[in-house]
């Protein structure tokens, strides 16, 4: 019987053997060769004799077969990667998980509590004192405009809520520190620790709440408040031929050296706006102080002799304080913005002496063009009046009007000197109580004309 079953056994074993030999044969693919595998309709199929496998004869692998076989294993493969991957991030997922249960059921029992009571404290006094320094504010708001002290005592009362902003991060971090170092301790010892502290995230919003109203009330009192302790401005409403004001000197203008200077705050300039004009029947440009653009322009006896400085001239309603000095000594010229000079220029009108008699405007100058006669009259007074202007005959032109607010101006007989100007620029300081002695602010008549006016 065992003789019946040994030829079957034998032809077992022999395939066995030629699949693994199959299996490592290295497996070359000639994609060159050519497998017609297509099909011609009518033609006849030609029966391949298929040959009866013997009772011990393995089956050949194609090399298809091994490539097909290969991928399989491959895929097998990539599976067994991929589960082992998924296995190990879950498993690390599940021990994150266990660390973040332990670290809130070490340290969330203990401070929780604690902090939670201290910022509902920290939040009520921090209304109440915001409350009371709101108060403050709309007092001071009151009194900004004629008296820098409120604007003070704003900046003091916004330090003061800085510095405590910081205390309350200080008082924080020795709270964070304590549930950290000390994790067991009770909650009713942490709230008698944080009993004073405030809540940093409310006192930031809040302070920042408060600086945007500051903010907003130190902008309103700056366009209502007048630089350099000056109390009344002239106001130029509009560009029109009939709005200037006129100016009596105080001493003859025959001057061999001078420094003009005054506050302007222009609603707009063009190219050629007139703040200051001093001119003769001969000359209608003896002195010119003008604004083109962000320029600044200084003119002495004509428009030949120009001293020019750009970028000095503010937008946006921003007070500006302009000088010019000139000597005939050597013809020095110099031009100064915000109480430094901008431009300096040798050479300008030398041995020139200023003749009297002319005509002084301020915010127009008389060019001798464009005038309407009426009879020999020429329209230029207040409420539309026809009156002869003093000095000389001429017109005025509406695109060299000033339009907005001008203040401070003085004029000297000499030339002073970089501290005095400095001083006189200053917006808080009191540049209005050093008067000129040819032209002094709120001393000499200055008479506005056709809608321009004095406010307060």
């Amino acid at each position: 019987m065992f003789l019946r079953w040994l030829p079957q056994a034998v032809c077992l074993v022999s395939v066995c053997v030629s699949l693994t030999l199959g299996y490592e044969d290295d497996i070359e693919v000639n994609y060159g060769d050519s497998y017609y595998n297509e099909i011609t309709e009518g033609e006849p199929l030609e029966p391949t004799a298929t040959p009866a496998p013997g009772p011990c004869k393995a089956t050949d692998m194609t090399k298809w077969d091994k490539l097909f076989s290969m991928l399989e294993n491959s895929q097998m493969r990539e599976n067994m990667l991929l589960q082992y991957s998924d296995d190990i991030i879950k498993v690390e997922l599940g021990s994150l998980r266990g660390e973040m249960l332990r670290f809130v059921a070490q340290y969330g029992g203990a401070c929780g509590v604690a902090v939670e009571t201290a910022g509902r404290r920290m939040s009520m006094q921090m209304e109440a004192r915001l409350r009371e320094s709101m108060e403050h504010l709309r007092q001071d708001r009151s009194t900004a405009a004629d008296n820098s002290a409120g604007n003070n005592h704003q900046e003091k009362l916004l330090q003061q809520l800085l510095t405590a902003a910081r205390t309350q991060a200080v008082r924080l971090i020795k709270l964070e520190n304590s549930c950290l170092s000390n994790p067991e301790a009770t909650g009713e010892n942490l709230q008698q620790e944080v009993a004073s502290a405030e809540m940093l995230v409310a006192v930031v919003t809040e302070l920042a709440k408060t600086r945007a109203v500051l903010e907003l009330a130190l902008k309103s009192a700056q366009q209502r408040h007048l630089p350099a302790g000056c109390e009344t401005a002239l106001l130029f409403p509009m560009r029109s031929r009939r709005i200037f004001s006129s100016v009596t000197p105080d001493l003859p203008l025959s001057l061999s050296s001078f420094t003009v200077c005054l506050w302007a705050k222009p609603v707009s300039v063009s190219n050629r706006t007139v703040l200051f004009s001093y001119g003769t029947k001969r000359n209608p440009y003896e002195i010119q102080l003008l604004l083109s653009g962000t320029r600044a322009l200084f003119t002495v006896g004509g428009e030949a002799h120009l001293v020019e400085a750009r970028g000095v001239v503010k937008g946006g309603g921003v007070w500006t304080h302009l000088c010019g000095a000139w000597s005939s000594e050597q013809g020095i010229a110099s031009l100064w913005a915000d109480g430094h000079r901008v431009a300096f220029t040798p050479g300008v009108a030398e041995g020139h002496m200023l003749p009297d008699g002319g005509s002084l405007q301020l915010g127009q100058e008389k060019n001798g063009l464009g005038q309407e006669k009426n009879g020999g009259v020429v329209s230029g007074g207040s409420g539309g009046s026809e009156s002869q202007m003093p000095g000389f005959e001429g017109g005025f032109d509406a695109k060299l009007a000033f339009a907005g607010k001008m203040t401070g101006v003085n004029m000297w007989d000499r030339v002073l000197t970089e501290e005095e100007i400095s001083q006189l620029a200053l917006q808080d300081g009191e540049g209005c109580e050093q008067r000129g002695n040819v032209v002094g602010w709120g001393l000499t008549e200055i008479v506005p004309h056709g809608g321009a006016q004095f406010i307060n």
